[in-house]
């Protein structure tokens, strides 16, 4: 029993360690294969998208090459600040990701922009931006981009006539909005009046395709895009990025938790349903445990090594110290003339074990029903310990 504890056949080989992990590590060698693959592959699609001087198929540079030609100034910034100082009546803000702002960063550019007597459009402006960027106007369920007709006053969709779009659609009580490009009576392009000096207005576009550079030259995307972007001499297209410094300075959502979506709840809510559900699952499919003869017959020291292997595994001594013990008793108790019954008795054995050995060294009582070793040096002292004792007591 003391060979088994301490046998270095409880280590497991290179060849068990390869052989078990290998399943992983395959696994794992695929998904970064097909990360990486994936990557590659799709690393020129979405580079520098609304990017005005990007020529990729989401780039705008297209546009703003057109924009340049009919006179119109561009100018490319990627911070609040710029964005906001350029903000007045001759200036057209494009913002391509209002839901990429924090509501810091939100307040500010309405702020700025609300009396600024310019033209403000938003493409794709969602849940998260439209009711600081758009107060009075709420979102619907996104629909697909596909050609849709203006139905609508509005002299530059009107001009324009089928143009694609979709995604974000809006709806609103405000009386003089111009409602456009209907998907189920709800329209994918708003445009409102500013209230303050009259002279302004924001534009939401529900999608933003008619400025990519692959969709500009179908249907009326060119002339809606150039209107819309074109009604003053100069343009500031604003790519807000996760760099900005205004980003930190978000007032009351400092601290790790504001940095936290606000659906985090509703998704740790998934994430604890679905581990039920497999525990659930998993517990049906083990089903109860039922005793049943073993088909074939195992060596006693198989046995003793594998319990050995799982007790070392599990880093449990207080179970194994426990197995040692309890089988000492058992074989002592026939030899003292103690019953069955009484082997696993301290007021019992004890005195019958001290009685055949009044001589001896060793505390019964600490060897047959003390604590748990601390480590594993003093398991195996343990085991030595009640061999030793086992002997003396057969040959007293």
């Amino acid at each position: 029993m003391t060979s088994t504890i301490s046998s270095t056949s409880l280590s497991p080989t290179t060849r068990q360690v390869w052989t078990r992990s290998r399943g992983l590590v395959l696994a794992l060698a695929i998904l970064l294969a097909a990360g990486i693959t994936m990557a590659a592959l799709n690393s020129g699609d979405q580079h520098g998208r609304l990017d005005p001087r990007s020529a990729d198929r989401f780039g705008s540079r297209a546009v703003a090459e057109l924009l340049k030609d009919r006179g119109v100034t561009v100018e490319a910034v990627t911070t609040l600040d710029e964005a906001t100082a350029a903000a007045g009546p001759d200036t057209t803000l494009l913002v391509t990701n209002p839901d990429l702002l924090t509501e810091h960063q939100q307040r500010s550019l309405h702020t700025a922009t609300a009396s600024s007597g310019g033209r403000t459009v938003l493409l794709g402006a969602g849940p998260p931006s439209v009711d600081t960027l758009a107060p009075g106007v709420r979102t619907n369920t996104p629909a697909p981009v596909s050609a849709r007709a203006p139905r609508c006053p509005l002299p530059a969709a009107d001009r324009a006539g089928t143009v694609d779009i979709g995604g974000e659609r809006y709806a609103t009580d405000i009386a003089d909005a111009d409602a456009c490009y209907m998907s189920d009576g709800v329209p994918t392009l708003l445009r409102i009046r500013d209230t303050g000096t009259g002279a302004g207005d924001t534009v939401l576009l529900g999608s933003p395709d008619i400025l990519y550079n692959d969709r500009l030259d179908q249907r009326g995307n060119a002339s809606l895009a150039l209107q819309l972007l074109g009604s003053r001499p100069h343009l500031v297209w604003y790519l807000p990025s996760l760099s900005d410094g205004s980003a930190a300075k978000s007032g009351g959502d400092s601290g790790f938790l504001g940095l936290i979506p606000s659906g985090w709840l509703w998704g740790v809510f998934q994430l604890f349903l679905a581990a039920v559900l497999a525990a659930v699952w998993r517990a049906r499919r083990l089903g109860p445990l039922v005793a049943e003869r073993l088909p074939v017959a195992i060596r006693a020291s198989e046995s003793t090594e594998g319990r050995a292997r799982l007790y070392r595994k599990a880093n449990a001594r207080d179970h194994a110290a426990s197995s040692l013990r309890s089988a000492t008793r058992d074989r002592l108790a026939p030899l003292l003339g103690v019953p069955p019954a009484d082997a696993h008795s301290p007021d019992v054995l004890v005195p019958a074990v001290s009685a055949r050995l009044p001589d001896t060294a060793r505390d019964p009582r600490t060897l047959l029903f003390g604590p748990a070793p601390t480590d594993d040096a003093a398991l195996v002292r343990l085991a030595d310990q009640l061999d030793a004792l086992e002997r003396e007591v057969r040959i007293s």
